[in-house]
């Protein structure tokens, strides 16, 4: 278009030098700048113009104003139009008119040009494109190859990580590798040994505080077990473990973890093979992954109810099954296993071990009549002891002397008692770096812990003696140790009484904590109708305190004789030994009843020092042989239980 434009001036110029004001100037411009609208609009098209405008014969006139008439029609696109009468005179001002709205129409065609060869190039860019993904997307159906640039270097960075890591927790260290390092648990081992290592092994149900070795146990009984020649478990055997806090029963089947759930295709997102295809995929449970094994479930009374009663139908039928309202069993586009998990349900032919915290009567009653029920010990202060020296010897440190037993009443955990001893260890080596020691943890002299380095994480752990009441051998008045439990731990209740003469004779006060349960005070009453009748004493006479020590609440009634020894002791003066216990139901007649929890009860009475302990007649069967430092005396009635506990 430029070189058009340069062109028609050129001539134009030289024409108008040459015959200034004649008319074969005029028709010379004229003439040119129909040339330069042939040359924008094309030979062709501009035939095609000038024949919609009906212009033809007025293109080919030899006449000037035909041409002239012509060209104005050409440039407006308007077959309407003529020559005005100063056109005509005044040619020089036409030809000016011309030129400037030919000049338009170039600007025009040259942007419209522009804007067609941008389009054309975003249409070939596109079209690129397109082929691109054609091309990609056949060699993906040639040779599969998910990765690309990106994925690879993530997958980089995640071996980078891999290679790496910290070296062991302590807790893996120190957890038990074998049945003999699970201290202080020998009946419960055996006795989960011998039902798992029968032909016919049973689900069973663990009991006992935390801390004390229950999964380590079950672990370990199955790594033994699956090697015994009668045993039904393989060498292969899995032990799926799973916390029961976690599982959750969700009541639109969307996902379950533990008995396995249906995605379905369109809510769900089964994979995309299936969804397109509108077929529902099984996702199997842990129920399914413990088959042939174990399935360990720890804190099993944290676990939703109704999940419970599931698991229960999957333990009868050793199978779990699926359904869905999208599977289609004669759809010839679902595969085979999905089929035979629809029709036959996945295996789930497994032994359950379940552990708790809790009491036995706070779990499902359907539960415990399919399993049987094996309680753990809670540990001694000896227990705990022995298991600091083992921990010791696997951190390879040395002790102190006393620190066991200094750890021992602090906790009546495994794990507590090993987490203490591994910061102390901790605290070793920073101290020895600190200090300008040896610092080669890895020479023949292992580091030292001292007493400092285990109070010293005792007091930044805010821990407090586990055993608050210690027996003494003085004797007092007034003043009762008496037994109570915690879960699954025993402890000593300290129980005083105080007993003033009443300023009027008959009208004397009871007091009594609130705190401590409605059962403890009415065993107070009824300790007062037993001290009348054993000594003749009114209590009304006497304004009388009874005090249970920090305000601990008593549950049950087992504290009556003790309450009651506190009153005789406090209005007849009598002292009492403090290294003896007492517990047991007293009835109004003064006979000692039977009451529960003896077993850990005696536990707590022996971490607390007690040389002996008094307990109903009734319960000498719920007694361990196990107790070489403990003196269980029995009796029938509260005078007997006062002959043991007065002499001194």
């Amino acid at each position: 278009m430029e070189e058009l434009l340069s062109t028609y001036f050129q001539t134009k110029d030289k024409q108008i030098d040459k015959q200034h004001s004649s008319k074969t100037a005029v028709a010379y411009q004229i003439d040119a700048l129909l040339e330069l609208l042939s040359e924008i609009y094309g030979s062709d098209k501009m035939v095609l113009k000038a024949t919609k405008l009906g212009t033809v014969k007025l293109l080919c006139s030899s006449r000037l104003e035909d041409r002239a008439h012509a060209l104005k029609s050409i440039v407006y696109e308007n077959p309407t139009v003529t020559l005005t009468e100063e056109e005509r005179t005044n040619w020089a001002l036409f030809i000016e008119q011309m030129e400037e709205k030919i000049a338009e129409i170039i600007a025009k065609k040259s942007l419209e040009d522009e804007i067609e060869q941008l389009v054309i190039e975003k249409m070939q860019e596109r079209h690129n494109e397109y082929i691109n993904e054609v091309r990609l997307q056949v060699i993906k159906e040639k040779a599969p190859n998910p990765e690309n640039a990106q994925t690879l270097k993530r997958l980089a960075i995640l071996e980078k990580k891999n290679a790496s890591g910290l070296a062991r927790s302590a807790m893996e260290v120190l957890r038990p590798q074998k049945l003999e390092e699970i201290i202080g648990q020998d009946r419960a081992v055996k006795s989960l040994l011998a039902k798992m290592a029968s032909p016919y092994p049973q689900h069973i149900l663990l009991y006992g505080p935390p801390g004390v070795g229950k999964t380590s146990a079950a672990r370990l009984v199955l790594d033994i077990v699956k090697h015994m020649p009668q045993s039904p478990f393989l060498k292969d055997a899995p032990f799926v473990e799973v916390d029961g806090s976690t599982l959750r029963w969700d009541p639109r089947d969307i996902t379950n973890p533990l008995l396995g759930s249906v995605h379905d295709p369109i809510y769900q997102g089964a994979r995309r093979d299936f969804a397109d295809t509108g077929i529902p995929e099984p996702k199997l449970g842990l129920v399914t992954d413990a088959h042939g094994g174990v399935l360990f479930i720890d804190e099993i009374g944290e676990m939703d109810l109704i999940l419970q009663n599931k698991l229960l139908k999957v333990l009868e039928d050793k199978r779990v099954f699926f359904d869905s309202a999208y599977y289609d069993p004669h759809d010839p586009n679902v595969p085979q296993y999905i089929k035979k998990i629809f029709a036959e349900g996945a295996p789930a032919d497994f032994v359950l071990i379940a552990a708790t915290t809790k009491d036995a009567a706070e779990i499902s009653s359907a539960i415990r009549s399919r399993c049987v029920e094996v309680f753990f010990e809670p540990l001694t202060p000896q227990d705990i002891e022995r298991i600091i020296v083992n921990a010791a010897q696997k951190l390879n440190v040395r002790l102190e002397d006393n620190i066991p037993s200094i750890i021992s009443e602090y906790t009546v955990e495994a794990r507590k008692a090993n987490n203490i001893l591994a910061d102390a260890y901790g605290l070793a080596l920073y101290r020895q770096k600190t200090g300008g020691e040896a610092t080669d943890t890895d020479s023949s002299t292992p580091p030292l812990i001292t007493v400092a380095d285990v109070f010293e994480v005792i007091q930044i752990s805010r821990l407090s003696p586990y055993v608050t009441v210690k027996s003494s051998s003085q004797m007092e008045i007034g003043r009762v140790l008496g037994l109570g439990v915690s879960g699954f731990l025993g402890s000593v209740i300290e129980i005083e009484a105080v007993a003033f003469p009443a300023h009027k004779k008959g009208e004397g006060q009871i007091r009594f904590n609130e705190t401590a349960g409605t059962m403890a005070k009415d065993s107070v009453f009824n300790a007062s109708s037993v001290l009348r009748k054993v000594t003749g004493e009114e209590l009304h006479n006497y304004d009388l305190h009874v005090n249970v020590v920090g305000g601990g609440k008593i549950d049950g009634p087992s504290a009556g004789m003790a309450i009651f020894i506190a009153i005789y002791s406090a209005i007849t003066g009598t002292p009492l030994r403090q290294d003896v216990a007492v517990t047991g139901e007293l009835s109004i007649q003064g006979k000692a009843k039977a009451v529960g929890g003896i077993f850990e009860k005696l536990y707590g009475a022996s971490q607390s020092g007690i040389k002996k302990v008094i307990i109903p007649q009734d319960n000498k069967a719920d007694v361990p042989y196990n107790l070489a430092d403990l003196e269980v005396v029995y009796v029938s009635t509260v005078q007997e239980a006062l002959a043991e506990i007065t002499i001194g």
